[in-house]
C-alpha cells in the first residue's frame, strides 16, 4: 500500500469524520497536473475522490458536492486546487 501523504490523510480523516462512508478511495493525482494551473513543485494539489454514505440518502447531486467540499475547506485554503468527486449513497 502506498505511503499517505500529510493532506492524504487530512482529507481522509475528515471524510470518514463527517460522513462515515462504506467506501472511500482517495488519490493524489497532482503528478499528472505538474505545469498546470494551481500545480505546486511539491504536490497534493489535485486529487481524486471516490465516497458512498449513507450520509447522502436524499440529496442532490449538487448538494452532496457542497456538503464535502464545505468539509474540505480547511484544505482549499491551504494549498488544495483540484478535486474530482465521485460520491453517491449507497445503492439499495
Amino acid at each position: 500500500m502506498p505511503q499517505l501523504t500529510d493532506r492524504l490523510s487530512r482529507i481522509h480523516d475528515l471524510l470518514t469524520e463527517a460522513f462515515e462512508p462504506v467506501e472511500l478511495e482517495i488519490s493524489d493525482d497532482s503528478a499528472k497536473h505538474a505545469g498546470h494551473a494551481g500545480a505546486r513543485p511539491e504536490g497534493e494539489t489535485h486529487y481524486s475522490v471516490k465516497i458512498v454514505s449513507p450520509a447522502f440518502e436524499g440529496l442532490s447531486r449538487v448538494q452532496i458536492q457542497r456538503t464535502v467540499m464545505l468539509a474540505l475547506q480547511q484544505e482549499f485554503d491551504t494549498g488544495l486546487h483540484a478535486l474530482a468527486l465521485k460520491a453517491s449513497a449507497p445503492k439499495a
